[in-house]
């Protein structure tokens, strides 16, 4: 996917952008909307609700990074959520052994601790997309299937090692997951949604600036071609798989640092949500078309629909809430078929 044109800037406008790209953007504007007229405009158009968006939308938005290089490189990660709790459950696990912060998480632990308790998560995570990787290239099945069974992996170990209790986070996780910068009297700024920014960015930068990146859209988009031009797809595969993991653990730790706590119940739908933020931004799923900047407006427009439903009261619909996974699937199943009407146009 290269961002030069030997024909000139004006052509490659044509070639890179069109119609369908402005879909996402269209989606999220025309929520935003609907929800104002619900909710009320001073209501929904608050500092408060952009505050809650943005807190809200953090952990989705670090999980969708990793995600988004998999689809690119027309693979699946079904095991993000899993991860996210097993690397949270581990993180919990060790802090409350007694060289960190004893039962309880109680006691003040060492720094040198601390860093272990925060460096393991993200080594075990390592290690399940590393297995993902290696098994998806290596075996004749996709990774669909290998991903699926580090799904039950990762949840039979995060059951193993809590027995279904409760375990406490280090005071810097919770922090993150809860404290941020007070711009105004009003704008709360989360650090999770800097943190969310900063991986972001470095996403984009990968994809758009290095050799890796352009070999994850050549990997997604003709595969066969791009082996033969030389590009290792075996590699990129197993690494774009590694990224997505260690996103997940990411995005677990600061969501059990939001909870304040670690238990089996956490991260249950991330995996769908994931998806859901990146489809949503009109990245294809059949690899090779899309990018961070689109995996931001999705995660926005997901966000801001949860946010919605979450506000609005339409009279004479009792339980309202309960329907909200129904809206939102409904809104999912209508991304994939635009998505899937774009990619069949572009082919």
């Amino acid at each position: 996917m290269g961002e030069t044109n030997s024909s000139g800037g004006r052509s490659w406008w044509r070639d890179r952008w069109h119609s369908g790209d402005l879909a996402p953007v269209v989606s999220l504007f025309v929520l935003i909307a609907i929800f104002t007229v619900l909710v009320g405009p001073r209501e929904f158009l608050s500092v408060g609700t952009a505050s809650l968006v943005l807190e809200q939308g953090a952990v989705l938005a670090i999980v969708s990074v990793g995600m988004t290089f998999v689809l690119l490189a027309a693979e699946i990660d079904l095991a993000v959520g899993k991860v996210a709790l097993l690397s949270a459950c581990v993180c919990g696990v060790l802090f409350e052994q007694p060289f960190a912060a004893g039962p309880k998480g109680t006691a003040e632990a060492t720094l040198l601790s601390l860093l272990v308790v925060l460096a393991v998560p993200f080594l075990v995570a390592l290690i399940a997309g590393w297995l993902s990787g290696m098994l998806t290239v290596t075996s004749t099945l996709p990774s669909f299937i290998i991903t699926l069974a580090m799904m039950f992996v990762s949840d039979g170990m995060a059951r193993y090692l809590t027995k279904s209790e409760k375990f406490n986070v280090p005071a810097v996780l919770k922090m993150i997951g809860n404290d941020g910068l007070l711009l105004t009297r009003k704008l709360h700024v989360p650090y999770s949604a800097m943190l969310a920014a900063v991986v972001l960015l470095i996403g984009h930068v990968v994809l758009q600036h290095t050799r890796f990146g352009r070999y994850v859209y050549m990997t997604g988009g003709n595969r066969e071609a791009a082996r033969l031009a030389g590009v290792r797809t075996s590699r990129i595969v197993m690494v774009c798989l590694v990224i997505c993991s260690l996103t997940a653990a990411l995005g677990g730790l600061v969501n059990a640092g939001r909870l304040e706590s670690v238990s089996l119940d956490q991260n249950t739908e991330l995996l769908l949500e994931a998806v859901a933020c990146v489809v949503l931004g009109g990245t294809s799923l059949f690899g090779g078309e899309g990018g961070m900047l689109r995996t931001l407006i999705g995660v926005l427009t997901f966000t801001v629909l949860k946010v919605g439903l979450n506000s609005v009261q339409i009279p004479g619909i009792t339980h309202f809430d309960l329907l909200r996974p129904f809206v939102m699937g409904v809104v999912l199943l209508i991304a994939l078929m635009i998505n899937g009407r774009i990619a069949r146009k572009k082919g």
